[in-house]
């Protein structure tokens, strides 16, 4: 879990760089840095564990730690969507930039066009205002579980 923080801190970390907006950037800066803090310890945690006695408090410590990761890494994703949506500069082409870029534009576009259908949904309700509809956004959280679902099945 922890590796994976440090991964995902990465990501945000590309984003962050060729974010075209300073306050998404920054925002996104800040995210990354609490996600690889937070991820550290884990790791520091989960190895003081694995070689002491078993006791209810450290296991208490891990799971707690493990769930500050899991915001962290809310956090970060979220604020990667905000930087996605403001735009992003282009990366060198073959680098790992360029295969983020290439990741969030792929989301931003499911995005647009989630939300273009929704623009075109002609139910509106008493006042005139347009009903969306029961299936929510796409997010970067839901694409990254779906790909790391997919290499997890794959040999």
């Amino acid at each position: 879990i922890a590796s994976a923080g440090q991964a995902l801190a990465r990501f945000g970390g590309i984003v962050a760089t060729h974010c075209l907006d300073g306050r998404c950037s920054a925002e996104l800066l800040g995210a990354v840095e609490q996600t690889r803090t937070v991820s550290g310890q884990l790791g520091i945690v989960a190895r003081v564990k694995a070689v002491t006695a078993e006791s209810k408090s450290s296991s208490e410590l891990l799971v707690r730690n493990a769930q500050n990761l899991m915001q962290a890494v809310s956090r970060v994703l979220a604020a990667a969507e905000a930087a996605c949506v403001k735009g992003l500069r282009p990366p060198p082409p073959g680098s790992e930039e360029a295969e983020v870029a290439a990741f969030c534009t792929e989301w931003r576009k499911i995005l647009s066009w989630h939300r273009a259908k929704e623009c075109l949904n002609s139910d509106r309700d008493e006042l005139g205002l347009r009903r969306t509809r029961a299936r929510p956004e796409p997010t970067l959280m839901a694409m990254v579980q779906e790909c790391s679902a997919r290499t997890r099945t794959s040999p």
